[in-house]
């Protein structure tokens, strides 16, 4: 059953990630892209209808944030904005998660946020007792709604649990979720979202850019994405090849699109990240079409030959 506080995200299709807003060690952050890069891609990405943009207090060690809250100021629509609490390990107490929002507040420059998720569960500070921080900042009006991040199904359920006894709404689990990494899909992690009601909100849709077919073996991503992806670059050129033949089909659609829109379809919501204008753009042209039943289990089929 879904909230009336929760409601909201089950309405939106796709959002904005701004992982990369200011981030250097991933996204090399000042080499090939800026701060006017980034405002670009906010702007191109509200102007085309996203409303909905996802930071965290560790982007780009609080840029993010910053970043975020300049942009928002401007703003000529509302926009929905969410944000993480990362679990440092000198964070021991319940209390450490109120005190981070404040600050996370603060960078916004916002008195509240529409979604505050723990960023990772940690074996340092108990789920019951990170619930019971969150439950103090609804309290304290400085969230609308609670969220978890990198949770599995029994930690989630503990977190969903603790929320229900204080009769507060788990609105969404953000997870690692691609045609490139179905792991929620095939673990019952998406299943039990649906049952509760949580919104499946689906971070690195494109897979850190391998789903949008620039890059291969011999032209490997930049930075530390090189390595991390050096088995799948050698694995993925079938998939990329009917993801090309499929967005032909849609009229000329691109692997990005045809890989948000596979997300969409299976009722999660991507958050795509946007270093500039272009990228915004290209995110934006996966709305307002849809993948058929049968391009998704084609789409399956290739993911299932290189991923089990």
């Amino acid at each position: 059953m879904v909230s009336n506080e929760t409601r909201f995200l089950h309405a939106i299709e796709m959002g904005l990630g701004a992982w990369q807003w200011g981030d250097r060690m991933v996204w090399q952050y000042g080499q090939g892209y800026n701060d006017d890069d980034i405002h670009q891609a906010f702007l191109t990405a509200t102007g085309e209808g996203i409303r909905f943009i996802d930071t965290a207090e560790v982007y780009g060690s609080g840029r993010s944030e910053r970043l975020a809250g300049k942009f928002l100021k401007e703003a000529e629509q509302p926009i929905l904005i969410a944000t993480k609490f990362f679990p440092m390990p000198w964070r021991l107490t319940r209390n450490s998660i109120p005190a981070a929002l404040k600050a996370s507040l603060e960078r916004l420059q916002l008195e509240i946020v529409d979604l505050y998720q723990i960023h990772w569960p940690t074996p340092l500070l108990s789920i019951e007792h990170m619930m019971e921080g969150m439950i103090e900042c609804v309290n304290r009006g400085w969230t609308r709604t609670v969220g978890v991040s990198n949770f599995n199904q029994t930690q989630m359920i503990r977190a969903y649990s603790t929320l229900e006894r204080n009769s507060i709404s788990l609105a969404a689990n953000q997870v690692h979720y691609s045609l490139l990494h179905r792991d929620p899909e095939k673990n019952g992690l998406m299943v039990r979202c649906k049952e509760l009601g949580v919104r499946l909100i689906a971070y690195s849709p494109l897979e850190m850019g391998l789903l949008t077919g620039k890059y291969t073996s011999k032209n490997p991503p930049p930075g530390n994405r090189g390595g991390r992806y050096a088995n799948l670059l050698n694995k993925i050129e079938p998939l990329l090849k009917l993801m090309n033949e499929i967005g032909q089909e849609h009229g000329g659609k691109s692997n990005s699109q045809v890989a948000l829109n596979w997300v969409i379809c299976k009722d999660a919501l991507p958050i795509p990240g946007a270093k500039n204008a272009a990228q915004a753009l290209q995110n934006a042209g996966a709305l307002g079409w849809r993948l058929t039943e049968e391009e998704v289990a084609k789409l399956d089929a290739a993911s299932d030959k290189i991923v089990q």
